[in-house]
């Protein structure tokens, strides 16, 4: 039995299905659950349009001219943008469905509850599981005196409804949800304010990442407020006031809240079952995805590991693979690629440079500059760069951070280097293509080759 048709739910069932157990689906809203309907697949949908925007405004600067006519001004036909986010939406969703189907798993559409460990209430039916998976996911936080109305004041699954580009947006919270979204719709042609609380914004990745990302947000143009925080927000006919801590007002057509996310767990009887939740309320698992309740298991965004498609589709699948007798590895989280889908991109593997500065981990780095790049010079790219982590003596590749266009693609051979136990040396030893940005990640590795020769 697995609650819930994200990505940790889907790809559980279909481990499970293939392994021949006889596997009972439950989801509310429609396979691939918010991930595909309305959070990632959405979301990267637009940031891909925004990112063209972004790509056209610099053809100037790479020798193309555009026509000075009437019709030549670049901009965002938002019903129509929006309606073919819902509709990719729509079709992966459909896609996964098929294949689920395929596989012989059983479909109830409907909220689940947990009776007892391994007895679900769901669809007018009580179901007896020899395992059950919680794979519920998570909601957008709400303050209380900022309360989405869907209309003006909003979180980021009503944006597709609004039906207009925003003219003004405020966008409160400047961890990744709200940096992507910030950046997209000012490429996009919205003025835009972004409210952090913090010194810098995305102030739990890398530094020298969040420099750059900053510097271009203001470089285009957009307004960002550092150690502001937002005490409310509300209404006022076609417009919302922010109000910040300090008593200073914002006005603006629109406000984006990108201020956390909660577990979707209320009404799963996750105390009638024996499930502990931590302290803020998440599903606590170890590394097999195990809860506390005899064969209960949890998987995705309700568990709070790392809110992340892939993490939670590798929970679901751990999850199984351990339920079902086979031989597993618990999840390694040190191993997980990430990316910001900001523009540049910022993808992640491995050790962090904090790590690194507070001595938890020895490491030598390098940081090579985008700027320097053949293949970044042709495409008029300037911001970014390729950082490697290795361990002294070894000389084996701990991590990466990439800021670059594309970088989610770029991260793979530094994620591989570090899964497989690779060294500097062996990276640097591998041809890439000349031009490539790829080739800034041999170069770095040949700088850190060297530096290891150096050194005694």
């Amino acid at each position: 039995m697995i609650i819930g048709g994200g990505p940790g739910g889907y790809e559980a069932a279909l481990v499970a299905a293939q392994l021949g157990a006889h596997v009972t689906l439950i989801e509310e809203e429609g396979l691939g659950g918010a991930c595909v309907l309305t959070d990632c697949v959405p979301s990267k949908t637009l940031i891909e349009s925004s990112s063209t925007m972004t790509s056209l405004g610099r053809s100037a600067s790479l020798g193309i001219q555009r026509d000075d006519g009437a019709n030549s001004r670049l901009g965002a036909d938002a019903p129509a943008l929006y309606a073919r986010i819902k509709a990719l939406a729509a079709a992966q969703s459909h896609d996964i469905t098929e294949r689920v189907a395929a596989e012989g798993v059983e479909v109830i559409r409907g909220r689940a509850r947990l009776l007892g460990p391994r007895t679900v209430a769901a669809g007018g039916t009580t179901i007896e599981a020899g395992t059950v998976l919680i794979a519920t996911g998570a909601s957008p936080r709400v303050l209380p005196d900022a309360v989405p109305d869907g209309e003006r004041i909003l979180n980021w699954r009503q944006l597709y409804d609004v039906g207009e580009l925003p003219e003004e947006l405020v966008v409160v919270g400047s961890g990744v949800t709200g940096a992507e979204f910030a950046g997209a719709y000012q490429a996009l042609g919205s003025r835009v304010t972004l409210v952090s609380s913090r010194q810098r914004v995305l102030p739990h990745e890398d530094e020298d990442a969040a420099v750059v990302i900053e510097d271009v947000f203001r470089r285009r143009g957009m307004n960002v407020l550092s150690r502001s925080r937002a005490a409310a927000v509300h209404r006022k006919g076609d417009s919302v006031v922010v109000t910040l801590a300090d008593g200073r007002t914002l006005t603006a057509t629109h406000c984006l809240l990108t201020v956390g996310m909660v577990p979707a767990l209320t009404g799963l009887g996750c105390a009638e079952a024996g499930v502990q939740l931590d302290d803020h309320g998440f599903v606590q698992v170890d590394r097999v995805s195990r809860t506390s309740a005899p064969g209960v298991y949890a998987a995705g965004d309700c568990t709070g590991v790392l809110m992340l498609a892939s993490v939670a589709a590798m929970q679901g699948r751990i999850a199984m693979w351990h339920a079902l007798g086979e031989a597993v590895q618990p999840i390694r989280l040190s191993h997980v690629a990430a990316t910001i889908f900001t523009d540049p991109e910022i993808a992640t593997v491995g050790v962090s440079q904090a790590a690194v500065d507070s001595g938890e981990v020895a490491a030598r780095v390098v940081k090579q500059p985008l700027a320097t790049n053949p293949r970044a010079k042709m495409a008029g790219v300037r911001d970014g760069f390729v950082k490697l982590f290795t361990r002294p003596g070894t000389g084996m590749v701990l991590g990466g951070v990439i800021v670059a266009p594309r970088a989610s693609e770029l991260i793979l051979p530094v994620s591989i280097a570090v899964e497989q136990g690779l060294t500097v040396d062996q990276l640097a030893h591998t041809f890439s293509v000349y031009p490539s940005l790829s080739g800034s990640i041999t170069e770095a590795a040949r700088k850190l080759m060297e530096f290891t020769a150096d050194t005694p």
